[in-house]
């Protein structure tokens, strides 16, 4: 092939990315239900039941996909790197991070016979011979298999509970397991902890045991039915990742299963799904959706179990294959489906939470930016402070395209809601960007432009190194007041845009916590136009063409945007955000845009920080979340959990009572009665501690500066 290939139509991408690679390995890993390892004298019928439904191996067509890919990746990834021995250990690395990442199944043995492999994988690309990922596979898939025939065996002795012992499910940075022995002792442990869990949630030895078996022969009635198409996608995103972490390769199958997942973004309970290590993972929480409405789930919890209707019963869906659990959440509208969900970086065996859902089509209406209004009162004075909560940067396209002049967008939705707002005489606006994941550029461009005079907003550069400035619109400002504008870590993409060029421009105050972080470009390729016919099953990738830049220069990438005035977060940077990735493309700098920051009166900030400062040691609210803050990092820093079923009850009913003693101290700083148990607390009057100090904040803004909505209030660039 002599041309390049050329990008689909409208492929510039700038929503938040995650790595789909566990997605496209179905059914290998069982996190917190089992760990690998071969077993010695395992039941010779439970081999012969599930013996290999197919000899893996690769077939003509990966073989071109692979070339194909290699090309792709050589004309138009940013990096614009060279595919060498360094690279290609890398890719060695990655690929075993993708089947065992935990190091929980393979041996070390087994990794000093894959050794040779590790300089000789940057030629694959080239002559598309991807022989050496099905070989590791069937390696790794052979001590999968036997370890679940070995946890089946295992279950007719019922393991000691009373034994002071624990194990370590996080050995992500562990050695690989020494030898069969200490597989095999990791393997006990695991059983027993699966055990041990649901004896906790009140189970008797006899259902324990029963779920299990069935759990473990649904998972190894999976690991049979992985695919060639399953092995080569792993393998090839293996590559695409040490590039970075937005490059992805999809097969026809493994595209129909993610489209069939976010689908449950619009018509289920309005969550995006992913298979990470055969746990159903909540990646994104859809506003307006059920989910997002109920508050009760977020980004990383996983999903263990689903029940249909008030009373079905509820199903074990860990090791499942992620089409199969997205069947079973989606329904039709106003029917209920009810969830067993661990919460995000909770231990195995942790307290699981029942959650029903009434399904329903997240429509645009629901998604739309909303406001509401705050008061907050000071000395004899009270000041209206508007809310707009905007979830994502959306446009209704095919309604603007087809020239309806009512078409919904983010920009037009929020001038229509700063109008009203204005209307209601609001001394400022907190524009709250928590959790908003990107979306369309224009969009944020555009909603850049409410609030500045004419000017540049973003800058966009290109793998071959050509520069793009966007300005905003150029309309006048639709507002002028105090503003701050309200992020988290899962503020992303076009979020980032919106809030640097509020922060470049010193048009207001940035409050939260250091955003994602995603500063790259990805264009769409679909390899199947290289194909001497239609549907050729060759799939599609996308591959970072271009990294934004804030007008001052700075990129966003790696770094996020960082907050004039930091808040407490139950978010972990850790676990979440671009910097975690060890491919991410670098924090780097070009020449600035020519810009004009708007003037500001000096010591602004340092009034306000002074102020939340106070806050900070004395409200009741801030203090809750301080404190919830601190024991979820406690809780994720710690990478073992006892097997004693004395301890962990223990364990729980101190950290009930502690979150209880907690509550009790917050309500009645406020004057309210205490409550006995936390099955009182009602869903959604958890106080947003975070968004009221926001208030507080932006009230200080207007009362520092003597200026409000009437007297615009014109910051700069000092105020970071």
């Amino acid at each position: 092939m002599s041309n390049s290939p050329a990008p689909r139509g409208r492929t510039r991408s700038f929503g938040r990315t995650s790595i789909r690679l566990a997605a496209l390995l179905p059914a290998l890993a069982v996190i917190g239900v089992l760990f690998t390892g071969s077993a010695p004298n395992r039941p010779a019928a439970a081999t012969e039941a599930h013996s290999p439904s197919q000899d893996l191996a690769p077939t003509d067509r990966h073989r071109k996909v692979a070339r194909l890919i290699g090309q792709v990746i050589d004309r138009s990834h940013y990096r614009q790197a060279v595919l060498d021995e360094k690279m290609s250990s890398q890719v060695f690395d990655k690929y075993l991070e993708a089947l065992d990442g935990g190091h929980n199944y393979l041996l070390a043995s087994d990794i000093a016979e894959f050794e040779p492999y590790r300089t000789r994988l940057d030629d694959v690309l080239r002559t598309g011979k991807v022989e050496p990922g099905f070989v590791i596979f069937k390696k790794f898939q052979e001590r999968n298999r036997a370890a679940l025939q070995t946890a089946i065996a295992s279950l007719d002795t019922e393991p000691d509970f009373d034994i002071d012992e624990s194990l370590a499910f996080d050995r992500s940075k562990a050695p690989w397991l020494v030898n069969q022995a200490e597989s095999d002792d990791l393997w006990r442990k695991r059983v027993k902890n699966d055990a041990l869990s649901l004896l906790l949630a009140n189970k008797t030895w006899a259902e324990a045991r029963d779920i299990l078996k069935k759990r473990y022969e649904r998972v190894l009635k999976r690991i049979d039915q992985v695919t060639a198409d399953d092995v080569f996608d792993t393998f090839m995103n293996a590559y695409a990742h040490v590039y970075d972490p937005h490059s992805n390769y999809f097969s026809p199958r493994a595209s129909e299963e993610y489209n069939i997942a976010m689908k449950l973004s619009y018509v289920g309970i309005g969550a995006s799904l992913q298979l990470i290590d055969d746990n159903v993972t909540i990646m994104n929480v859809i506003a307006g959706g059920p989910a997002a409405v109920s508050g009760l789930v977020k980004a990383n919890d996983r999903i263990t179990a689903v029940g249909q209707g008030k009373s079905g019963e509820m199903v074990d869906v860990v090791g499942w294959r992620l089409d199969d659990v997205v069947q079973l959440i989606r329904g039709p509208a106003g029917s209920t489906v009810r969830l067993s969900v661990l919460p995000a970086g909770a231990a195995p065996g942790s307290q699981e939470s029942a959650l029903a859902f009434v399904r329903n089509k997240v429509t645009l209406e629901a998604q739309a930016a909303q406001k509401k209004l705050r008061t907050v009162t000071r000395g004899e004075r009270t000041f209206k402070i508007g809310v707009i909560d905007v979830p994502s940067f959306y446009q209704d396209f095919d309604a603007r395209v087809g020239g309806d002049k009512n078409y919904r967008s983010t920009t037009r939705d929020v001038e229509r809601l700063i109008k009203e707002l204005k209307e209601e005489h609001v001394d400022a606006i907190v524009m709250d960007l928590r959790g908003n994941g990107g979306g369309h550029l224009n969009e944020a461009t555009g909603l850049v432009g409410l609030f500045i005079k004419k000017g540049p907003v973003v800058q966009l550069r290109e793998t071959g190194g050509r520069i793009e400035v966007l300005d905003d619109p150029g309309t006048a400002p639709t507002w002028e007041g105090p503003l701050a504008v309200l992020v988290d870590r899962s503020s992303a993409s076009a979020s980032e845009i919106f809030s640097a060029a509020i922060q470049d421009y010193g048009r207001g105050l940035i409050i939260g916590q250091e955003t994602y972080g995603k500063g790259t470009v990805q264009n769409l390729y679909p390899l199947d136009r290289w194909a001497l016919g239609p549907n050729a099953g060759y799939g599609e990738f996308t591959v970072t063409i271009g990294k934004y830049y804030r007008v001052t220069g700075d990129s966003v990438q790696n770094r996020g945007v960082i907050p004039d005035v930091p808040l407490p977060s139950l978010i972990s940077l850790t676990d979440m955000g671009e910097s975690n990735h060890d491919t991410a493309l670098p924090w780097d700098q070009i020449r600035s845009a020519e810009f004009t920051p708007e003037n500001v009166q000096k010591n602004t900030l340092g009034l306000v920080a002074a102020n939340h400062a106070t806050r900070m040691k004395n409200d009741p609210d801030l203090l809750e979340l301080i404190t919830e803050v601190e024991v979820a990092q406690s809780l994720r820093s710690d990478k073992t959990v006892s097997l004693q079923i004395s301890k962990r009850k223990a364990e729980r009913e101190r950290f009930d009572a502690e979150r209880l003693g907690r509550i009790n101290t917050r309500r009645q700083a406020h004057g309210e009665e205490p409550i006995k148990a936390l099955e009182e607390v009602k869903v959604g009057s958890e106080p947003d501690a975070n968004l009221e100090e926001s208030a507080q904040i932006v009230t200080d803004l207007v009362i520092s500066s003597g200026l409000s909505a009437e007297r615009p209030l014109q910051t700069a660039a000092q105020l970071h």
